[in-house]
């Protein structure tokens, strides 16, 4: 794994970026200046791993944001691609559209990954909290689709 994929570690400043959200209007992690964020990142839109996990998000939405977080879900889909996934799911956050994999790769969550007996690169599930400095609160990487938001509401203490 090169420098550029290494994992952000707790403490680290968070690595700017601005992505095209599903409306295609630019959204910035400057953004978010002085609040909490939740940065997940997610492979697929509309997969089942990455639908699952995108709806826990969703139906958590009001506890995270009532304990201050805001969500951010990124994939290397396009603007297309997430809206339609928004629509269908009714996701009520923010997904980003990441196609170079540039943000995936500054936040430790691009690699080898193996489905299906392959193995490729692509965009690895892990989610990044950053807290109103800027600075990385809390990382998971390798995370498991079914059950992460409950387990992220119990780290944070949600």
């Amino acid at each position: 794994m090169s420098a550029e994929n290494s994992q952000l570690e707790v403490g680290q400043q968070a690595p700017a970026f601005i992505l095209q959200d599903s409306t295609g209007q630019q959204v910035s992690l400057a953004d978010y200046a002085g609040k909490n964020v939740i940065v997940y990142f997610y492979p697929k839109a509309a997969t089942p791993g990455c639908t699952t996990e995108a709806c826990d998000f969703r139906d958590n939405l009001n506890s995270l944001q009532g304990a201050g977080y805001s969500v951010l879900g990124i994939s290397p889909d396009s603007p297309d691609e997430i809206s339609k996934f928004a629509t269908d799911e009714a996701l009520n956050f923010p997904l980003l559209s990441d196609p170079e994999h540039a943000t995936a790769k500054a936040y430790g969550s691009f690699g080898m990954k193996t489905v299906n007996d392959k193995t490729f690169e692509g965009t690895l599930r892990s989610t990044v909290v950053v807290d109103p400095e800027g600075k990385i609160s809390h990382t998971e990487y390798g995370v498991d689709a079914q059950g992460h938001v409950r387990r992220l509401r119990e780290t944070l203490g949600v």
